[in-house]
């Protein structure tokens, strides 16, 4: 993708972010992921306003990813800024009150179970320009993962296979495959290895 002039190709903003950034918010080319943002937080917005037995929040929530959710059950109330930057797996489930902050990206292997009030970073603020400079790490929670209640995933971070983060910790460092962490930061608490 080139930048001609003042001219960016479209996807460039998120081609920034997939390699960390930095991006700037007031550039031209942040334009792109405004909009996304714009159009994600309406259709949660729309999502979260219907009645969690009318199945048509359904339908907001397949807009806002692009896809069917057949194999995928997200719990309302549910926040997500980028729906273009989550992918799923089969059989994820997330439950009500996730904040997926995504603009770095999201990837949700299967069988992924999220309980209530996760949240989910893949931005930071830059220190000294931290209103308009970002920087990004994409999250990969792997099949099988159980992130419980309350628990903060910050950016850059795999879940790996089968892991159990527990309740209110605060993930700052990459999971192996098969443990339970705990705590803030999370530490590895326990192996699930048979």
């Amino acid at each position: 993708m080139g930048v001609t002039g003042m001219n960016y190709d479209k996807g460039y903003v998120y081609k920034l972010m997939d390699e960390g950034g930095p991006t700037t918010a007031t550039e031209e080319y942040f334009k792109e992921a405004a909009d996304e943002m714009i159009r994600a937080r309406t259709l949660c917005f729309k999502a979260n306003s219907t009645s969690p037995d009318d199945p048509a929040y359904v339908g907001f929530l397949e807009e806002l990813f692009g896809r069917k959710l057949d194999d995928v059950r997200i719990l309302t109330p549910f926040i997500c800024d980028f729906g273009n930057r989550v992918t799923f797996g089969s059989n994820v489930f997330i439950n009500h009150s996730a904040i997926l902050s995504a603009s770095g990206g999201i990837t949700f292997e299967d069988g992924v179970m999220l309980a209530p009030g996760v949240r989910i970073a893949t931005i930071n603020h830059d220190f000294a320009q931290r209103h308009t400079v970002y920087t990004y790490g994409k999250v990969t929670i792997r099949k099988n993962a159980w992130i419980g209640m309350g628990a903060t995933i910050t950016p850059g971070v795999t879940v790996g296979e089968n892991a159990v983060v527990a309740a209110g910790s605060v993930v700052t460092k990459d999971v192996p495959d098969n443990t339970v962490v705990a705590g803030v930061p999370a530490k590895v608490i326990k192996s699930l290895s048979a």
